[in-house]
């Protein structure tokens, strides 16, 4: 490809080998290690799915604990660090607060350079543990409430909700949550899996890494999505105006958020199974508006397949799903981050493994070289 054969955002550019994930062509299904993600989900807790993405082979039982122990020993934050957060800007967004105490979790670590194998996956395993409680804790400070602290005796989902909210839901509203955060966990060289691979490829820290792909990911482009969809299921408002409220934002080429995906040509394969996993929990939940969301969504997306043949992505479930958890919208793309922590740090540890700067070319378009006139002489 010569240097004026610009492909733009990088479309269709193949940047360099991963065995971490493939959307498989010949089945439309994004696949984990090999593994339909629509598999692991249903049939694996998401301690399981971390555990395949760093080690690449589903644990036994004893790996499971091993790992399992492992995590639930790395689980409490510094009181330095509860300090900080609860000194933040509470207007920010708590992007903006995770972004920030990820960078200071890396400057507390006194082995933050070091990327030997085994110093990534201990990193890897000390964020997957602690981000969790840094996003609860800013939760609860926002909402005026006192962090939480982790309980070792749970799961990873079970708490996570008892960070939130002192208490763990119904099996159903966990299962819910746990299948997102495999659904969420690992997607290829997304935007921000590319940029922490960017990062890391100049021998950076992990923690970089990662506080770069947070910034990534808060783009409402790519994370940030789940929050957007909530909010226009708010403007819709109820399901007998859903029809008339896709039409005419179809009629007036609005851009309508959670549906259509850059590499899905066929659907999202991830959509089924968390729009199942959404549909028992609102079952469970009972609630007017829970079967109102619910029904509102199940317009809004029949709509949009019969007008234009575009179909929802992840998103598009999720963000009423975790409405209905009770979360607060702009709680949702931090809590994508606890799920895709798992693959970036397993996409930096892939990238050093066999390094190579990330240096692309650029095509220049301005102005041809010129002479420095005298400031007298100029304009």
């Amino acid at each position: 490809m010569s240097e004026s054969e610009v492909k733009y955002g990088l479309a269709g550019v193949v940047a360099d080998d991963t065995a971490v994930s493939k959307v498989m062509p010949e089945t439309n299904s994004l696949t984990y290690r090999g593994y339909a993600v629509q598999d692991l989900a249903t049939k694996c807790r998401f301690e399981e799915v971390a555990y395949l993405i760093w080690n690449k082979e589903l644990p036994t039982k004893a790996q499971l604990d091993a790992f399992n122990a492992g995590e639930k020993r790395e689980r409490g934050i510094s009181a330095e660090l509860l300090t900080l957060i609860g000194m933040l800007n509470a207007k920010a967004h708590p992007m903006d607060t995770l972004r920030t105490a990820i960078s200071f979790m890396g400057q507390a670590d006194n082995t933050a350079n070091d990327s030997s194998p085994k110093g990534l996956y201990e990193k890897s395993l000390r964020m997957f543990a602690q981000i969790p409680e840094i996003v609860a804790a800013d939760f609860r400070v926002r909402n005026g409430q006192a962090p939480i602290a982790a309980d070792r005796s749970l799961g990873f989902s079970e708490n996570f909700f008892h960070m939130c909210f002192g208490r763990v839901p119904q099996p159903e509203v966990v299962k819910c949550f746990d299948i997102s955060m495999t659904l969420y966990a690992e997607h290829s060289f997304n935007a921000s899996t590319f940029t922490a691979r960017t990062i890391a490829s100049s021998l950076s820290d992990i923690y970089s890494a990662v506080t770069g792909a947070v910034g990534s990911l808060k783009g409402p482009l790519h994370g940030g999505a789940n929050e957007a969809v909530m909010h226009m299921l708010k403007e819709v408002g109820s399901a007998k105006n859903a029809e008339k409220w896709m039409l005419d934002a179809l009629k007036a080429k609005r851009n309508i958020m959670g549906f259509g995906h850059r590499v899905y040509k066929k659907g999202d394969s991830r959509v089924p199974t968390m729009t199942d996993a959404f549909r028992k929990m609102v079952d469970v939940i009972g609630t007017p508006e829970a079967r109102e969301l619910w029904e509102m969504s199940r317009i809004l997306d029949a709509t949009m397949v019969r007008e234009k043949n575009i179909y929802p992505n992840l998103d598009f479930p999720t963000g009423p799903a975790y409405y209905l958890m009770g979360f607060d919208i702009p709680i949702f793309t931090p809590i994508f981050v606890v799920s895709r922590i798992t693959g970036w740090t397993a996409h930096v540890a892939e990238q050093l493994a066999a390094n190579k700067l990330v240096r692309p070319l650029s095509n220049y378009v301005g102005v041809a070289q010129r002479d420095v006139l005298p400031i007298e002489r100029r304009g």
